[in-house]
Protein backbone atom coordinates (compact mmCIF):
# COMPACT_ATOMS: atom_id res chain seq x y z
CA UNK A 1 0.00 0.00 0.00
CA UNK A 2 1.37 3.42 -1.04
CA UNK A 3 2.05 5.50 1.98
CA UNK A 4 -0.14 8.41 2.49
CA UNK A 5 2.99 10.62 3.20
CA UNK A 6 3.87 9.81 0.05
CA UNK A 7 0.83 11.87 -1.66
CA UNK A 8 1.44 15.06 -2.88
CA UNK A 9 -2.15 17.10 -1.86
CA UNK A 10 -3.83 19.41 -4.85
CA UNK A 11 -6.67 21.23 -4.83
CA UNK A 12 -8.64 18.97 -6.98
CA UNK A 13 -9.89 17.48 -4.15
CA UNK A 14 -10.98 20.23 -2.54
CA UNK A 15 -12.63 21.63 -5.42
CA UNK A 16 -14.41 18.27 -6.07
CA UNK A 17 -15.94 18.47 -2.92
CA UNK A 18 -16.84 22.02 -2.62
CA UNK A 19 -18.44 21.78 -5.91
CA UNK A 20 -20.43 18.18 -4.52
CA UNK A 21 -21.69 20.32 -1.66
CA UNK A 22 -23.06 23.34 -3.91
CA UNK A 23 -24.59 20.46 -5.61
CA UNK A 24 -26.21 19.56 -2.80
CA UNK A 25 -27.74 22.38 -1.88
CA UNK A 26 -29.09 23.39 -5.55
CA UNK A 27 -31.19 20.28 -4.94
CA UNK A 28 -32.82 21.59 -2.29
CA UNK A 29 -36.28 23.96 -3.07
CA UNK A 30 -35.44 26.02 -0.51
CA UNK A 31 -32.43 26.90 -2.09
CA UNK A 32 -33.44 26.81 -5.94
CA UNK A 33 -36.72 27.72 -6.31
CA UNK A 34 -35.85 31.62 -5.07
CA UNK A 35 -33.41 31.00 -7.22
CA UNK A 36 -35.43 30.70 -10.15
CA UNK A 37 -38.16 32.96 -9.67
CA UNK A 38 -35.54 35.85 -9.24
CA UNK A 39 -34.11 34.99 -12.38
CA UNK A 40 -37.64 35.00 -14.17
CA UNK A 41 -38.63 37.84 -12.17
CA UNK A 42 -35.82 39.79 -14.21
CA UNK A 43 -38.29 41.64 -16.27
CA UNK A 44 -40.43 42.90 -13.83
CA UNK A 45 -37.74 45.09 -12.02
CA UNK A 46 -38.47 47.92 -14.79
CA UNK A 47 -35.25 47.48 -16.68
CA UNK A 48 -35.95 46.61 -20.46
CA UNK A 49 -33.17 44.90 -22.71
CA UNK A 50 -33.54 41.69 -24.74
CA UNK A 51 -31.15 40.19 -22.57
CA UNK A 52 -33.04 40.54 -19.59
CA UNK A 53 -36.17 38.43 -21.11
CA UNK A 54 -34.10 35.75 -22.23
CA UNK A 55 -32.45 35.34 -18.87
CA UNK A 56 -36.16 35.45 -17.69
CA UNK A 57 -36.90 32.84 -20.02
CA UNK A 58 -34.10 30.72 -19.08
CA UNK A 59 -35.37 30.49 -15.89
CA UNK A 60 -38.50 29.52 -16.82
CA UNK A 61 -36.60 26.29 -18.55
CA UNK A 62 -34.60 25.67 -15.37
CA UNK A 63 -37.50 25.56 -13.38
CA UNK A 64 -39.42 23.40 -15.73
CA UNK A 65 -36.26 21.22 -15.61
CA UNK A 66 -36.06 21.26 -11.96
CA UNK A 67 -39.20 20.40 -11.46
CA UNK A 68 -38.69 17.06 -13.80
CA UNK A 69 -35.99 16.42 -11.92
CA UNK A 70 -37.55 16.47 -8.50
CA UNK A 71 -39.93 13.78 -9.19
CA UNK A 72 -39.22 10.20 -8.39
CA UNK A 73 -40.24 8.66 -11.35
CA UNK A 74 -37.54 10.65 -13.22
CA UNK A 75 -34.71 9.53 -10.73
CA UNK A 76 -35.72 6.18 -11.30
CA UNK A 77 -35.71 6.48 -15.40
CA UNK A 78 -32.14 8.67 -14.89
CA UNK A 79 -30.84 5.10 -13.19
CA UNK A 80 -32.10 3.31 -15.72
CA UNK A 81 -30.81 4.91 -18.45
CA UNK A 82 -26.98 4.65 -16.56
CA UNK A 83 -27.81 0.79 -16.17
CA UNK A 84 -28.65 0.43 -19.52
CA UNK A 85 -25.93 2.74 -21.23
CA UNK A 86 -23.13 1.23 -19.30
CA UNK A 87 -21.37 -1.79 -20.58
CA UNK A 88 -21.80 -5.19 -18.92
CA UNK A 89 -18.97 -7.11 -17.22
CA UNK A 90 -17.94 -10.13 -19.53
CA UNK A 91 -16.66 -12.47 -16.79
CA UNK A 92 -12.58 -12.73 -18.18
CA UNK A 93 -10.00 -13.11 -16.07
CA UNK A 94 -7.96 -9.47 -15.52
CA UNK A 95 -4.64 -8.63 -14.01
CA UNK A 96 -6.41 -7.00 -11.00
CA UNK A 97 -9.33 -6.25 -9.61
CA UNK A 98 -9.60 -2.41 -8.86
CA UNK A 99 -12.05 -0.98 -5.78
CA UNK A 100 -12.89 2.83 -5.63
CA UNK A 101 -13.67 4.34 -2.70
CA UNK A 102 -16.58 6.53 -1.91
CA UNK A 103 -17.15 6.92 1.64
CA UNK A 104 -17.38 4.40 4.73
CA UNK A 105 -21.08 3.52 3.56
CA UNK A 106 -20.22 2.17 0.34
CA UNK A 107 -17.48 0.08 1.32
CA UNK A 108 -19.14 -2.97 2.89
CA UNK A 109 -20.31 -3.71 -0.68
CA UNK A 110 -17.51 -3.09 -2.13
CA UNK A 111 -15.52 -5.45 0.38
CA UNK A 112 -18.21 -8.31 -0.66
CA UNK A 113 -17.75 -7.87 -4.18
CA UNK A 114 -14.15 -7.77 -4.44
CA UNK A 115 -13.50 -10.45 -2.35
CA UNK A 116 -16.04 -12.81 -4.09
CA UNK A 117 -14.40 -11.82 -7.48
CA UNK A 118 -11.26 -12.44 -6.06
CA UNK A 119 -12.24 -15.94 -4.60
CA UNK A 120 -13.58 -16.71 -8.21
CA UNK A 121 -10.56 -16.39 -10.00
CA UNK A 122 -11.15 -13.25 -11.69
CA UNK A 123 -7.68 -11.57 -10.52
CA UNK A 124 -4.98 -12.74 -8.51
CA UNK A 125 -4.78 -9.08 -6.91
CA UNK A 126 -7.49 -6.18 -5.54
CA UNK A 127 -6.04 -2.68 -5.88
CA UNK A 128 -7.69 0.05 -3.83
CA UNK A 129 -7.96 3.79 -4.89
CA UNK A 130 -9.11 6.47 -3.14
CA UNK A 131 -8.50 9.35 -0.20
CA UNK A 132 -9.96 8.30 2.82
CA UNK A 133 -10.85 4.89 1.98
CA UNK A 134 -8.12 2.67 0.38
CA UNK A 135 -6.50 1.90 3.50
CA UNK A 136 -9.41 0.91 5.39
CA UNK A 137 -10.43 -1.21 2.07
CA UNK A 138 -7.25 -3.22 2.33
CA UNK A 139 -8.13 -4.10 5.89
CA UNK A 140 -11.44 -4.90 5.28
CA UNK A 141 -10.77 -6.89 2.11
CA UNK A 142 -8.09 -8.80 4.65
CA UNK A 143 -10.78 -9.47 7.70
CA UNK A 144 -13.01 -10.70 4.54
CA UNK A 145 -9.71 -13.26 3.41
CA UNK A 146 -8.15 -12.22 1.35
CA UNK A 147 -4.19 -12.40 2.22
CA UNK A 148 -2.11 -9.55 2.65
CA UNK A 149 0.06 -10.05 -0.38
CA UNK A 150 -3.19 -9.95 -2.83
CA UNK A 151 -4.01 -6.47 -1.79
CA UNK A 152 -2.62 -3.17 -2.90
CA UNK A 153 -3.53 0.60 -3.31
CA UNK A 154 -3.07 3.91 -3.23
CA UNK A 155 -4.80 6.49 -0.89
CA UNK A 156 -3.82 9.55 -2.72
CA UNK A 157 -6.74 10.12 -4.99
CA UNK A 158 -9.49 12.45 -4.83
CA UNK A 159 -11.32 12.43 -7.70
CA UNK A 160 -12.68 9.99 -10.06
CA UNK A 161 -10.16 10.99 -12.40
CA UNK A 162 -7.25 10.58 -10.30
CA UNK A 163 -8.69 7.06 -9.04
CA UNK A 164 -7.54 6.41 -12.99
CA UNK A 165 -4.49 8.50 -13.27
CA UNK A 166 -2.73 7.33 -9.97
CA UNK A 167 -3.91 3.85 -10.73
CA UNK A 168 -2.24 3.75 -14.26
CA UNK A 169 0.65 5.09 -12.78
CA UNK A 170 0.98 2.72 -10.42
CA UNK A 171 0.14 -0.82 -12.40
CA UNK A 172 1.04 0.22 -16.16
CA UNK A 173 4.63 -0.14 -15.64
CA UNK A 174 4.35 -3.77 -13.74
CA UNK A 175 2.26 -4.41 -17.37
CA UNK A 176 -1.05 -4.55 -15.51
CA UNK A 177 -3.86 -3.29 -18.10
CA UNK A 178 -6.86 -5.62 -17.43
CA UNK A 179 -8.81 -4.57 -15.24
CA UNK A 180 -12.34 -6.07 -13.23
CA UNK A 181 -13.26 -2.48 -11.99
CA UNK A 182 -16.00 -2.35 -9.05
CA UNK A 183 -17.55 0.66 -7.54
CA UNK A 184 -21.49 1.61 -7.93
CA UNK A 185 -23.46 1.11 -10.38
CA UNK A 186 -24.53 4.93 -11.02
CA UNK A 187 -20.73 5.52 -10.66
CA UNK A 188 -19.49 2.56 -13.31
CA UNK A 189 -20.29 4.11 -16.92
CA UNK A 190 -17.80 7.62 -16.15
CA UNK A 191 -15.28 5.68 -13.85
CA UNK A 192 -15.27 3.13 -16.46
CA UNK A 193 -15.10 5.48 -19.80
CA UNK A 194 -12.21 7.44 -17.58
CA UNK A 195 -10.30 4.39 -16.79
CA UNK A 196 -10.12 3.24 -20.41
CA UNK A 197 -8.85 6.61 -21.50
CA UNK A 198 -5.56 6.05 -19.54
CA UNK A 199 -5.14 2.87 -21.23
CA UNK A 200 -7.00 0.00 -19.41
CA UNK A 201 -9.17 -2.45 -20.34
CA UNK A 202 -11.82 -2.36 -18.59
CA UNK A 203 -14.87 -5.16 -16.97
CA UNK A 204 -17.11 -3.31 -15.12
CA UNK A 205 -18.79 -5.18 -12.31
CA UNK A 206 -21.15 -3.34 -9.97
CA UNK A 207 -21.36 -2.87 -6.12
CA UNK A 208 -24.34 -2.36 -4.58
CA UNK A 209 -25.55 0.91 -2.85
CA UNK A 210 -25.69 1.22 0.90
CA UNK A 211 -28.70 -0.64 1.95
CA UNK A 212 -29.43 2.61 4.50
CA UNK A 213 -29.66 5.13 1.61
CA UNK A 214 -33.40 6.35 1.05
CA UNK A 215 -34.87 7.81 -1.98
CA UNK A 216 -33.58 11.39 -1.58
CA UNK A 217 -30.07 9.58 -1.13
CA UNK A 218 -30.44 7.89 -4.52
CA UNK A 219 -31.93 10.84 -6.30
CA UNK A 220 -29.65 12.83 -5.42
CA UNK A 221 -26.17 10.33 -6.30
CA UNK A 222 -28.38 9.80 -9.57
CA UNK A 223 -27.87 13.11 -10.60
CA UNK A 224 -24.38 13.76 -9.61
CA UNK A 225 -23.68 11.36 -11.56
CA UNK A 226 -24.98 12.45 -14.74
CA UNK A 227 -23.82 16.04 -13.90
CA UNK A 228 -20.42 14.59 -13.62
CA UNK A 229 -20.48 11.81 -16.97
CA UNK A 230 -21.71 15.25 -18.72
CA UNK A 231 -18.76 17.52 -17.47
CA UNK A 232 -16.08 14.74 -17.89
CA UNK A 233 -16.89 14.56 -21.47
CA UNK A 234 -16.81 18.42 -21.44
CA UNK A 235 -13.21 18.54 -19.74
CA UNK A 236 -12.14 15.86 -22.28
CA UNK A 237 -11.60 12.84 -19.86
CA UNK A 238 -12.65 10.39 -22.01
CA UNK A 239 -10.38 10.64 -24.40
CA UNK A 240 -7.01 8.19 -24.84
CA UNK A 241 -4.32 9.96 -22.62
CA UNK A 242 -0.81 9.76 -20.59
CA UNK A 243 -0.43 9.33 -17.23
CA UNK A 244 2.61 10.76 -17.50
CA UNK A 245 1.36 13.94 -18.56
CA UNK A 246 2.92 17.05 -16.54
CA UNK A 247 -0.59 16.92 -14.74
CA UNK A 248 0.24 14.03 -12.91
CA UNK A 249 -0.19 14.92 -9.60
CA UNK A 250 0.91 12.11 -6.92
CA UNK A 251 4.84 11.99 -5.62
CA UNK A 252 5.95 8.37 -4.44
CA UNK A 253 8.84 9.73 -2.62
CA UNK A 254 9.96 6.21 -2.18
CA UNK A 255 9.98 3.72 -4.89
CA UNK A 256 6.83 1.92 -5.40
CA UNK A 257 7.69 -2.01 -4.66
CA UNK A 258 5.55 -4.08 -2.61
CA UNK A 259 5.04 -7.28 -1.90
CA UNK A 260 1.75 -6.55 -1.92
CA UNK A 261 1.97 -6.98 -6.02
CA UNK A 262 4.28 -9.92 -5.52
CA UNK A 263 3.04 -13.09 -7.81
Amino acid sequence: MVPESACQMVSTGYWTHLGWRWFQQLLQPTVMLPLLISLIGVPRLGMGGRWRRSVSRFGMLLLVIYGLMALPSAAQLGGRVLALITPSDPGQTADAIVVLGRGSAFRPGRVQVAAELWQQGRAPRIFTSGRGDAVELGQMLEAAGVPPAAIAGEPCSATTNENAEFTAALLQPQGMRRIVLVTDLPHLLRSTLTFRSFGFAVFPHASPLPSGFDRQQKRHLIWREWAGLVSYGLLGRYLSRDYGDPGFAVSIEEPYQGPQLAS
